[in-house]
């Protein structure tokens, strides 16, 4: 049975296995998908999960729930050698191990493509992740928290003022949903004032949103400012460093929340996969979605989404390539699956065309744009507009279901605004006030003891005439970890990663004066062993 092996469980990728199932037939192939993420993230829904309208694991498809006849496998695609077939797939736990393929479809997507400004990679946190929306809420709703109990000052300042760089339709999008979100907080904070918020959205470019008209962006930007938010246009972040924001028009203030949306990149994993890649670093693929390098096609690999350089046939395209979106990566999922079916078939394939269908872009609750063509519409039009539109889009009638009632549940009960940001560090209040064992007082007849005044480390040999004074600290709990999978970078003060938040796991040992032992962790279970042979031979009296 032909094998088909999908790199990268997005839209593209999610799509293409979804649609496999639907026409392939009864063991004519065999499908597996592999992301170190068990879902999808719907993405133009993340400015609103951000903003608390949306509950985070609605924003999400999982993998397994929807993709009932393919194999899905948590871990990274690390290498592929596509002369012989085969691709190095590396789990987080465990050791890697060869897989082999006779179709490879890459759908690995794109990542945040920063830029090195100071501070940055220390003090911004991206939105392409629903981790990262999470976060953002979070911060904003625990920076409220803080707020209200301090006087008026620079750091209150601080804790009320966001940062949005990049004005295209995700940092709009964010900024707008994140000043409605704030402007509605304000009620239940009676110590703070609107006018103690700061909004701001700094722009390289002349102008916001290209793919809308310019008469509907000077309107947004117009709807911002009557809303209280503040756009820098012709204007580049300089330095972020510490949280102090410094542009490049020398205007310069503090911020503890800096989103970053200036632009994606493929993601950097395909350098590894040996496969053609051009200038801008994604995948060469022919209009039909195949593979090609400079000797032609590239037999048996195929490529669509965020990852690849897609030739867009209609000409509206950015360079030639279709721009990297949901609109275009949903589609081109599906023309894949086809195609990879016609292929197994010794049939003929398709080239991918599809013509903007427009933009639509919500601004907060009530207020949206959409553009199609000189079509223009703003206001509550265009915001249900919006939410009709994503709402069909949403995969899955499971889902569907679950984010139209949430909107539902918002209309009549208003927004959650619960901070949930202690669940990077769950363990917490349990380490806090949990009991450990007490270190022992060493006896006058422990000569070496007695005179240094250290005990005996750990997994040494304990006298027979004391009590070995080695105890074990706050061993860690095997598989505690956040309850957020793979958490993203905090909002301020801890630099991007793919790692899981902080944890037992890697989290610093306790120090003997607020653990009660001087053990470390990790030597519990050698310490273990010697103690109790010690205490069976002569335990001090007392013990």
């Amino acid at each position: 049975m032909p094998k088909i092996l999908i790199v990268g469980g997005g839209y593209a990728g999610f799509y293409t296995a979804w649609k496999l199932e639907k026409w392939l037939r009864s063991g004519e192939a065999e499908v597996t998908v592999v992301d170190p993420l068990p879902y999808m993230t719907y993405q133009p829904f993340l400015p609103e999960v951000a903003a608390g309208s949306i509950e985070p694991r609605h924003a999400v498809v999982g993998l397994r729930r929807h993709l009932k006849k393919t194999r899905v496998v948590a871990a990274k695609v690390t290498a592929v050698d596509h002369a012989a077939k085969t691709a190095t797939i590396t789990p987080e736990l465990g050791e890697p191990w060869e897989e082999s393929y006779d179709q490879i479809v890459v759908t690995a997507g794109a990542v945040s493509r920063t830029f090195p400004i100071p501070g940055v990679a220390d003090n911004a946190i991206g939105l392409k992740t629903i981790e990262e929306a999470t976060a953002i809420r979070d911060r904003i709703l625990t920076n409220f928290d803080k707020a209200a109990t301090m006087p008026p000052g620079p750091e209150r300042t601080r804790l009320l003022t966001v940062v949005v760089v990049g004005g295209g339709f995700a940092g709009i999008e964010v900024f707008a949903e994140l000043r409605s979100f704030v402007s509605a907080l304000i009620k239940s904070y009676p110590e703070i004032a609107f006018e103690d918020t700061h909004f701001h959205l700094i722009e390289a470019m002349g102008r916001i949103m290209p793919e809308v008209s310019l008469p509907t962006s000077l309107w947004v930007i117009n709807n911002l400012a009557e809303r209280g938010a503040q756009v820098h246009l012709d204007t580049q972040l300089k330095s972020a460093v510490d949280g102090v924001v410094e542009l490049s028009t020398g205007e310069s203030f503090e911020s503890d929340v800096i989103i970053w949306t200036a632009g994606v990149m493929a993601t950097p994993d395909i350098k590894h996969y040996g496969l053609p890649i051009e200038e801008r670093g994604r995948l060469r693929v022919r209009a039909d979605l195949r593979v090609e390098g400079d000797d032609g096609i590239v037999e048996g690999a195929w490529g669509a989404g965020d990852v690849a350089a897609v030739p867009d046939l209609t000409g509206g395209g950015v360079g030639g390539f279709c721009v990297p979106n949901a609109q275009h990566a949903v589609r081109q999922g599906k023309l894949l699956s086809k195609n990879i079916v016609a292929s197994l078939r010794g049939e003929g394939v398709k080239d991918y065309v599809h013509k903007n269908m427009g933009a639509v872009a919500g601004l907060g609750l009530g207020i949206g744009v959409f553009q199609s063509g000189k079509i223009a519409l703003k206001g509550l039009l265009a915001w249900f507009a919006h939410r009709g539109y994503h709402g069909l889009a949403m995969p899955s009638w499971e889902r569907k279901i679950r984010v139209i009632w949430g909107w539902i549940h918002n209309f009549f009960l208003g927004r959650d605004n619960v901070s949930l940001e202690a669940r990077v560090k769950p363990r917490a209040a349990f380490e806090e006030f949990a009991a450990r064992p007490k270190v022992s007082t060493a006896t006058a007849s422990t000569p070496a003891v007695k005179a240094a005044g250290t005990p005996v480390p750990a997994g040494a040999a304990a006298p027979t005439t004391a009590k070995s004074s080695a105890a074990p600290g706050n061993p860690e709990l095997p598989g505690s970890h956040s309850s957020e999978p793979a958490a993203t970078a905090a909002v301020n003060g801890v630099a991007a990663t793919d790692s899981a938040p902080e944890s037992p796991d890697n989290a610093p040992a306790p120090s003997p004066a607020a653990s009660g032992g001087s053990a470390a962790p990790a030597k519990a279970k050698a310490a273990s062993k010697p103690r109790a042979k010690a205490a069976a031979k002569s335990s001090p009296a007392g013990e």
